[in-house]
């Protein structure tokens, strides 16, 4: 028997009022070699928790929160039990309307005798019309890399430090320091390593900083292009800016973005705050009648970011996202 073969493998997918989605990602992994698929549901308030249970299929877990967790919560949840429950040798992880494309994780098995010493492997992660999905592409750190330093400072932005197109069409894998948890395999040593996802950020950056920790802790993580899946996510605007509804989720984008600047940059940290704030800042011009409101969430985010408190209450944030600026809260539909 092949050490592909003969690896344990569990996939862990969180999900939230996603039923359709899900369903599909479950039906997905199942038609693949996975050992065990366990679903993280976020209290969900539509039938998910119903087509889940009619699936017969020995497989499956379901993991139903008691309340809303978020991603990063969901994540720390499926891993601890995956790891109590199976020990298994690989996790993959993902979200509800993320999957594997057919046969990736066959061909996964088939490269395990390659992975020798390398502790995480993030996926080519493609739109349903088979676009490079942005939010996916794997990163290094440019406060780690010179050239990759070199070329951002120099105007590249995010290509300045993220995998290139090339990348996805080469015939090997890429070392890299940093993805997302759409399709990423991570070892036992992975988790050995860098323990599990702080659920206290409750979404956004959690699988940066996760992998990030990875890497400065001595894990290997590489990107290979071999190793397919499907995100049938909606773009977030990408080749502009990136305008958040519900609104209070800019608040979790923002603090949580500074908290990974700030452990990525470490002792450059401080001279780059002022340019990435003055950044941020211009982006009130694209809320239009929210400016005002975002302007609050992101003033609240940097204090919040900078002081370490990760506790507070969506609850909190959605009402403070929502408050007029008198103090009061606006009478208004929510949006999104």
């Amino acid at each position: 028997m092949s050490a592909g073969a003969a690896l344990r493998l569990a996939a862990v997918v969180v999900t939230h009022n996603r039923a359709a989605e899900v369903t599909r990602t479950v039906a997905r992994l199942l038609a693949e070699p996975v050992d065990h698929v366990l679903v993280v549901d976020n209290a969900s308030t539509d039938d998910t928790l119903a087509r889940l249970a009619a699936i017969a299929e020995a497989r499956l877990e379901v993991s139903a929160a008691g309340a809303n967790l978020g991603g990063a919560g969901g994540f720390e949840r499926g891993m601890r039990r995956a790891v109590a429950a199976w020990d298994p040798d690989w996790l993959v992880l993902m979200d509800d309307d993320a999957r594997p494309e057919a046969g990736a994780i066959a061909r996964f098995r088939a490269l395990a005798p390659e992975l020798e010493g390398i502790e995480g492997l993030a996926a080519a992660v493609r739109y349903p019309d088979g676009a490079i999905c942005e939010m996916n592409r794997p990163s290094v750190n440019p406060f780690w890399h010179l050239g990759a330093f070199l070329r951002t400072l120099a105007g590249g932005g995010r290509a300045g430090f993220h995998v290139d197109d090339a990348a996805y069409g080469a015939a090997g894998p890429r070392a890299v320091d940093a993805c997302s948890f759409v399709g990423v395999f991570l070892a036992r040593a992975a988790v050995r390593r860098a323990g599990y996802p702080d659920g206290r950020l409750f979404l956004y950056g959690d699988d940066l900083l996760y992998t990030l920790r990875l890497s400065r802790a001595g894990g290997r993580l590489v990107f290979h292009p071999a190793i397919r899946f499907e995100h049938a996510c909606a773009t977030l605007g990408e080749g502009g800016p990136r305008v958040y509804r519900p609104l209070w989720k800019a608040y979790y984008n923002y603090r949580n973005g500074l908290v990974a600047y700030r452990f990525a940059a470490g002792a450059a940290f401080w001279p780059v705050l002022p340019v990435v704030l003055w950044k941020w800042w211009r982006l009130r011009r694209h809320y239009r009648e929210d400016g005002a409101a975002f302007g609050r969430l992101l003033r609240l985010a940097v204090r919040d970011a900078l002081t370490g408190r990760l506790d507070r209450r969506r609850d909190e944030i959605e009402a403070r996202a929502a408050a007029a600026p008198g103090g009061g809260v606006e009478a208004r539909a929510p949006r999104g």
